[in-house]
């Protein structure tokens, strides 16, 4: 308990957190200690339990059931609770001590009551805690294999009509359903453990489908449901596993709920189930699936279901089938096959796959731009390097942007023909630049500047017109060579910006004087710039911050 410090609270809640805490440091009751953790009941806006777990590795975790809380935050009620500790940190082992005391005096009084004196405090308790009750209620029918009471229990627990307001659960309530729902697990496991395995078999898949009938009833923002449809999945293998159920009915079942919704719910994996399946178990379910795939083809679940049964069994020919009966318009299906096709060895099957996938896109514009990059990659591989220039050439004429205007660049370099590959996607683009202006002057100063021909770009940038932010790229590579074209840019832009505020707009216009008082430099002409900056600074003079900037940069004083 002793590591436990205000400085570790306050960086564990951060500042808010922390101080908000403060105010919560006399709300706590019912506190008890035990090795290594701390709950209490904190008054809130509601009534919180709260809990603090002292001397892990990482430092002191906890949980709280606040909404805050429930997010996995280190919440307020929490920080009270770690305040609470250390002012109490002297009386801490005493209190621990006294809960020992009072554990062991508990289990002494109730070892010594008789057969009847115990009953008739359980009854007693029942009839105050309702859950208690439903807790044992279960308990007792899964004991004495009553499983049409157990089935009608476990119905009652998953109903959301208690909880629901207008068919919906809401996330005040999610908890205390999820809290509910969740004894329907244990019922399941007591069953399987008493030796009725394959009575819980049966309950798991009935609850299964109960659960996911009301999954999206109920606001599981906190993953709650999903966790108990996890629990269930796990309660349903656990108990196949007692039961050894019969393979091809196993199979069916496991088929048809993967074709399901519910599947999205539970994540069961067939194949977890193949040493109870057997190799009779695995045939049905292939079948099952192939039978599935034939009847909808295009369902997502179905072609699922068939890749992860084909990709077990190392099938790739299915693999490839389920895909091919799917095509995406764009290629991306045909990337998919072959990759797979690659990864099997079979490299020629896999390059016709990319080849068609080029050749079948409806648009080469929106053809997956990852096939294209698979395909030409394996041209380059095979010393195909002029097949890698036309493709890269096509895609190029279909999207004219610099990536893939880069791309053509490096296929065509390494076949040795950029020169006259560069002159086509240029006249290419100076011809979409004249029928669409700036934004097609953009693209043509793109690629000149990435091919570092700088007065190519401003030449284009000129007849063809650009953007702000392009003509200040244009005017940054340029300044040494061409200070005076450069200083107009700048201006221009500089112009602008007076007329704007904001911390951003002036520590724009600072850096762009910068730049103007460089290129007044390298032109000679200091004076013009001196008398630029008065006039701005009369002009400005309003604008505190701008002039504190213009100050710390050393810009001159009116």
């Amino acid at each position: 308990m002793g590591s436990l410090t205000e400085a570790k609270l306050r960086a564990l809640a951060g500042e808010r957190s922390f101080e908000r805490g403060l105010g919560y440091v006399g709300a706590m009751s019912d506190v008890e200690v035990g090795d290594g953790w701390i709950r209490a009941s904190v008054r809130g806006t509601e009534r919180y339990d709260v809990e603090l777990v002292l001397g892990g590795r990482k430092g002191p975790t906890g949980a709280c059931d606040c909404p805050y809380g429930q997010e996995g935050n280190f919440c307020k009620h929490l920080v009270a609770l770690g305040l609470t500790v250390i002012a109490r940190k002297a009386d801490l082992p005493r209190q621990r001590e006294s809960a020992r005391d009072r554990a062991r005096g508990l289990d002494a009084w109730l070892t010594a009551l008789s057969r009847e004196g115990l009953l008739a405090l359980v009854r007693e308790e029942m009839a105050e805690d309702r859950n208690l009750r439903r807790r044992l209620e279960l308990r007792a029918a899964s004991a004495g294999g009553d499983v049409a009471g157990l089935r009608s229990r476990i119905r009652e627990l998953l109903d959301i009509g208690p909880f629901a307001r207008y068919g919906y659960v809401e996330y005040a309530d999610a908890r205390a359903y999820a809290d509910q729902a969740g004894q329907a697990v244990s019922a399941i496991r007591s069953l399987t453990a008493s030796g009725r395995a394959a009575d819980a078999m049966a309950l798991a898949r009935e609850a299964i489908g109960l659960l996911a009938g009301v999954a999206e009833s109920v606001d599981d923002s906190d993953g709650e449901l999903g966790q108990i449809a996890t629990d269930l999945a796990d309660a349903h293998h656990d108990a196949c596993g007692e039961a050894r159920p019969d393979p091809e009915e196993l199979a069916h079942w496991l088929a048809t709920h993967a074709l399901d919704d519910a599947a999205d719910l539970t994540d069961i994996d067939p194949l977890d189930y193949a040493d109870l399946l057997g190799e009779r178990g695995m045939t049905a379910l292939r079948e099952r699936a192939v039978e599935a795939w034939k009847t909808n083809r295009t369902g997502w679940a179905e072609k699922y279901l068939m890749q992860r049964l084909a990709k077990s069994g190392r099938d790739v020919d299915t693999v490839v089938a389920v895909h091919a009966a799917d095509l995406a318009p764009n290629g991306h299906t045909h990337l998919i096959i072959a990759c797979e096709l690659d990864t099997a060895g079979r490299a020629a099957e896999a390059l016709e796959w990319a080849e068609r996938g080029i050749r079948e896109a409806e648009d080469l514009a929106a053809v997956d731009t990852a096939l294209v990059d698979h395909l030409a990659d394996r041209y380059a591989t095979a010393d195909r390097l002029a097949d890698a220039v036309t493709l890269r050439r096509g895609h190029f004429t279909a999207r004219r942007t610099l990536l893939a205007y880069r791309q053509l660049r490096a296929a065509a370099k390494a076949a040795a023909c950029w020169t006259d590959e560069r002159e086509k996607a240029l006249e290419l683009l100076r011809a979409d630049a004249g029928r669409k202006g700036a934004h097609g002057g953009r693209v043509v100063v793109d690629v000149l500047l990435d091919d570092e021909d700088v007065d190519a770009a401003w030449q284009a940038a000129v007849a063809h017109g650009t953007h702000d932010d392009q003509w200040l790229t244009l005017a940054d590579r340029s300044r040494t060579s061409r200070p005076a074209d450069a200083l107009a840019v700048y201006l221009r832009l500089a112009a602008r910006l007076t007329g704007e505020t904001g911390n951003r707009a002036y520590e724009q216009l600072v850096s762009l004087l910068l730049k103007i008082r460089d290129c007044h430099h390298r032109l000679g002409t200091p004076d013009d710039f001196t008398a630029y900056v008065t006039d701005l600074r009369v002009a400005q003079k309003r604008k505190r911050n701008l002039m504190r900037l213009m100050d710390e940069h050393g810009l001159p004083d009116a």
